[in-house]
């Protein structure tokens, strides 16, 4: 059974999935202010091609919806689901003012 937790240091932290108590995967993150920052997307060689990742991203969502924050999508992975699914992150995605 697969969960995932949010672990936020001071500023740093991470959000982590876990496999039957294995960490499966994490997402490197800073929170300041109002914006969430994420880095890097990470899931281990084996659980590869499980749909991990996306299960980080809704975890990341849910977390900036619940308090209010804009996510900074540094992470290519990130990134590149806003891209694809602007309709579904608009309300989270920070994006500079031109």
């Amino acid at each position: 059974m697969e969960t995932t937790k949010v672990v936020l240091g001071n500023v740093k932290g991470e959000i982590q999935l876990f496999s039957d108590d294995k960490k499966a995967g994490k997402m490197d993150i800073s929170v300041i202010k109002d914006k969430l920052t994420v880095y890097h997307t990470e899931v281990d060689d084996e659980y590869a091609g499980n749909g991990f990742a996306k299960l980080l991203l809704n975890q990341l969502v849910s977390y900036a919806r619940e308090n209010d924050l804009k996510i900074v999508p540094l992470c290519p992975y990130v990134h590149a689901q806003f891209k694809r699914n602007p309709e579904e992150y608009n309300d989270v995605w920070f994006k500079e003012e031109a």
